[in-house]
């Protein structure tokens, strides 16, 4: 447009889209602010959830405590004990929380007011206003609630100069101390290390947990991150029941520090998060991290809450569980567990059983166990489970469970190979299901054991042999549930290792020790002992050496003397557990 001469049309043409290019810009730049807005807004109500979901754990604990204190304050003490410490422990949490909050809000107030918008009035649910409402922050439940904020009210949406300069500072890599960002960043690391020791170091129940925190402040990425954090609370001081809370709260409250940010590395989060950062952004930012502060906070107060167990029907869902053996053998006696989820020692459910005659039902611990017969077929046991709430009505829940009764059968497994060796102790494991005891017995074959610790069976002189496993019930009765033929071999031929080199593997020349083996290829637990060897080398002169036994020495001169690029061979005589005396041989190349 620019080059040449032009005509009038052409100039006018020109500008035109000169000034529609511009109107573009300006309709993008407004359509991404509002919608920084918009987020800001789904985040505020958000954090609104959270702030809520946290509170909602802190009256739990306060109403477990008055109605203790209520119905019997002495006979109760030890109960309201726990709870005090766990709400001295969640008031910690939470005034750590307010903190954190009041910091961001000051931070957000502080760049709004620096670039010229109004934030000394609040005026709930105004168009015009920016500043809607200011929860009270002497009270426990709202002063962990951020200030609500009405972004569409602000003017300067786009300003970007006053959040850079009072966040960063002039170097996004390293941002000043002096200004918000910096100051923000090790609240935050403070108040995470904080919330791991509210939530994981303590005393309960006479048993001392405790968590060591770290620093995790670089990863490669999030599964570096979950492994990092893995093996901070994976140890024996934290308690097993508070480790996934625990690596939930250090996740959301952890940033990368160093970041990379096009071309440029080493880029601070501070930096990274509120470099060029639109003012309506910058303040959804913040709100971000609120979001991340109060889910760690309400993390953090159930963590509390679950430990708290009053011996009071004060949940608000109730689920019946039942639960019995896998199988049944006809006739056999059965035991089906039935349980509510939660229980009160002094106050036991009522079980209830139908379809069964003279059911033995014991309730105790907050469950029934009942023992009856088994039938020839599976069955599907079912009744009812009834406990009281605090006002003393009856919560009435049914349940049911299905009990499989077994066809009596046998199985007989052999743990190393599917083959007998002649002189060999052949480890062999055995079991069945449908009788009370079962044996292992055989032909061509001596057997000891058990079928708990498993079987040695030894095959005699022919060729093949037989095992079989009998089930046997106390009144006589029996059966063969399992029968299987077995070859009787020799064991194999082991290999000959000079050192650690077996045959075929280029040899040391300081080792001396001559054994025999199996290659791990071959899973049999059998010892072999040398008994005789003799040694050569291409180039020896005079009788070839020998010796007894594993040792090497004799033919110490003749492994020295023989060139590189030859090989020593050994022919040696081995004895297995068989007893049979082999003759192999093995080459190591020098």
């Amino acid at each position: 447009m620019a080059g040449g001469k032009e005509t009038p049309r052409q100039k006018m043409i020109g500008m035109m889209y000169l000034v529609l290019t511009a109107l573009l810009a300006l309709n993008v730049s407004k359509s991404i602010l509002d919608a920084f807005v918009a987020i800001e807004e789904n985040t505020q109500k958000g954090n609104i959830a959270q702030v809520q979901r946290g509170n909602g754990y802190l009256v739990a604990v306060r109403a477990e405590k008055g109605a203790l204190e209520a119905t019997d304050k002495e006979g109760n003490a030890a109960k309201i004990k726990n709870i005090d410490q766990a709400l001295e422990t969640m008031e910690a949490i939470n005034d750590e929380t307010a903190k954190m909050v009041k910091m961001i809000d000051d931070i957000k107030l502080d760049i709004l007011k620096k670039s010229g918008e109004d934030v000394s009035k609040y005026k709930n649910n105004d168009d015009l206003t920016i500043l809607w409402e200011k929860y009270d922050e002497s009270t426990d439940l709202t002063k962990c609630q951020p200030i609500r904020m009405n972004l569409m009210a602000v003017s300067a949406k786009d300003q970007y100069d006053v959040p850079m300069h009072e966040i960063i500072g002039e170097d996004i890599k390293k941002p000043s101390p002096n200004k918000h960002g910096m100051k923000l960043w090790k609240a935050l690391i403070d108040y995470r290390t904080k919330m791991m020791k509210l939530s994981g170091s303590y005393e309960w129940g006479g048993k001392e947990w405790s968590i060591d925190v770290k620093e995790i402040n670089d990863y490669k990425d999030n599964a570096d991150l979950t492994q990092k954090i893995q093996a901070m609370v994976d140890v024996e001081s934290v308690n097993p029941d508070d480790k996934e809370v625990l690596s939930q709260i250090y996740n959301r409250l952890t940033k990368l520090e160093k970041n990379k940010v096009h071309d440029q590395k080493d880029v601070h989060w501070i930096g990274m998060t509120f470099d060029h950062s639109p003012l309506v952004a910058a303040i959804a930012s913040l709100s971000s991290l609120q979001s991340d502060i109060l889910t760690a906070r309400a993390d953090a107060l159930g963590l509390w809450k679950a430990k708290i167990s009053t011996g009071e029907y004060s949940f608000d869902k109730i689920t019946p569980i039942a639960y019995g053996p896998s199988y049944a053998r006809s006739g056999e006696e059965v035991e089906v567990t039935v349980m509510m989820a939660a229980f009160d020692s002094q106050n036991q459910p009522k079980v209830a059983v139908e379809g069964i005659e003279n059911p033995n039902v014991v309730v105790e611990n907050g469950q029934g166990r009942l023992k009856f017969q088994a039938g020839g077929a599976s069955m599907d046991v079912k009744g009812t489970i009834t406990i009281l709430n605090k006002q003393g009505a009856e919560k009435t829940r049914e349940w049911e469970v299905s009990i499989p009764v077994l066809t009596p059968t046998g199985a007989i497994e052999l743990t190393e190979l599917n083959v007998l060796y002649r002189g060999y102790p052949n480890k062999v494991m055995a079991s069945g299901s449908g009788y009370e005891t079962y044996s292992l017995s055989g032909s061509n074959v001596s057997i000891s054991g058990n079928p708990n610790s498993g079987y040695i069976v030894k095959p005699g002189g022919g060729k093949s042999a037989t095992l079989s496993i009998t089930g046997k019930n106390a009144d006589g009765s029996s059966s063969v549930l399992k029968k299987g033929n077995y070859r009787v071999s020799n064991l194999p031929d082991p290999v000959l290792y000079w050192g650690g080199s077996k045959s075929g593997v280029k040899g040391s020349r300081s080792s001396r020790a001559l054994l025999a083996k199996y290659t791990p290829e071959i899973p049999l637990e059998a010892s072999f002992k040398v008994t005789k060897w003799t040694a050569s080398a291409p180039g020896l002169k005079g009788a070839p050496p020998s010796g007894l036994g594993g040792s090497l020495a004799p033919a110490g001169a003749l492994i020295t003397a023989a060139p590189p690029g030859t090989a020593l061979s050994i022919t040696a005589t081995v004895v297995g557990p068989d007893g049979i005396a082999r003759q192999i041989g093995g080459s190591w190349p020098l």
